[in-house]
C-alpha cells in the first residue's frame, strides 16, 4: 500500500515570517499522515523556524537541495549532515531548475542521492522531460536515463525508500499541466525502470509523484491514476488555502 504524498516545493520564495505563518496556518487542516502524507520543501533559511512552528508534526518539513559532502570548505552550500541533525526527513534532488540554472549533471545528482541516504534521509529525485524530446519520440529514453543515473550504486534497501518525481519541464511554471494520461504514462515508465534495475516488488512499493502546474482543479484527475502516488507542487504550495485543498484532494 503506497501512502499518497502531497509535497510542495517553495523554491526561492517567502520570508521567514511568512514561512512560520504558513506552517501554523495549515495545522489541524491536513489529513492524517497515515492516510495522506504532506510535506513542504523550503529554503534552508526557514527550516529551523518551520520545524519549531510545526507543533502537531503532521506536515513534514523538507529541504530543496543539499550538497554531496557532509562538511568542508564549500561556501554557501547546505550540509546533508546538518539537515539530518535538524530532523529533516526529505531532500529534493535533481530538480529541473537545478539541472538547468546550476548545471547539475547526472553524476552530481547521483552523489547527492547517496549523500542524502548516507545521512538517514529520503531523497525526492526529480526526473525531467523536455518538450523537444517528447516531440522527437525519445521520451522513454530520457526518463529511463535520468532514473538509472540517479540510482546508480544505490542499494536495494535504500532504493525501496526513494521517492521519484516525474516533472516534464514544459509543464513547470507554465500553468499548463500534463494531462492525467501523460502523467500516468510518465509515472508508469519510471516504475518500470525501477523494476528493471531492482525488481517488480520493489518498484511496486516506490512512490512516484507528478510535478508540473499542479492545482486544486486538476489534482483529483491526476491522483485517480494507478501509477501517480502524489504530486510535487510549486506555485500552488505557496498559498495556504490551495495547499490545504491539494492535501484534501479526495474531498474536491
Amino acid at each position: 500500500m503506497r501512502i499518497p504524498l502531497i509535497a510542495g516545493n517553495w523554491k526561492m520564495n517567502k520570508t521567514v515570517t511568512e514561512a512560520h505563518d504558513f506552517v501554523t496556518g495549515v495545522q489541524g487542516k491536513l489529513p492524517a499522515a497515515d492516510q495522506v502524507e504532506t510535506a513542504i520543501a523550503a529554503p534552508a533559511l526557514f527550516l529551523q523556524t518551520m520545524l519549531e512552528a510545526n507543533t502537531d508534526r503532521v506536515l513534514r518539513i523538507g529541504a530543496e537541495t543539499c550538497y554531496y559532502e557532509d562538511e568542508g570548505a564549500y561556501t554557501g552550500e547546505t550540509s546533508p549532515l546538518a539537515l539530518h541533525a535538524m530532523g529533516i526527513p526529505y531532500v529534493i534532488v535533481g530538480h529541473s531548475e537545478r539541472r538547468r540554472y546550476f548545471n547539475e549533471t547526472d553524476d552530481v545528482i547521483n552523489r547527492k542521492v547517496q549523500a542524502v541516504f548516507r545521512n538517514g534521509m529520503t531523497p525526492i529525485v526529480c526526473c525531467d522531460e523536455t518538450m523537444g524530446r517528447r516531440e522527437s519520440g525519445e521520451k522513454i529514453h530520457w526518463v529511463v536515463n535520468q532514473v538509472s543515473a540517479a540510482l546508480k550504486g544505490v542499494s536495494t534497501e535504500n532504493a525501496a525508500k526513494v521517492v521519484i518525481a516525474y516533472e516534464p519541464s514544459w509543464a513547470i511554471g507554465s500553468g499548463t499541466s500534463a494531462s492525467s494520461d501523460q502523467a500516468e504514462e510518465g509515472c508508469y515508465l519510471i516504475r518500470q525502470t525501477i523494476a528493471d534495475i531492482y525488481s517488480d516488488d520493489l518498484a511496486n512499493g516506490v512512490r512516484v509523484l507528478y510535478g508540473g502546474s499542479v492545482k486544486p482543479d486538476n489534482i483529483a484527475g491526476l491522483m485517480a491514476r494507478n501509477n501517480v502516488d502524489g504530486v510535487l507542487a510549486g506555485g500552488a504550495s505557496l498559498d495556504e488555502k490551495a495547499f490545504i485543498q491539494l492535501a484534501n484532494y479526495q474531498n474536491l
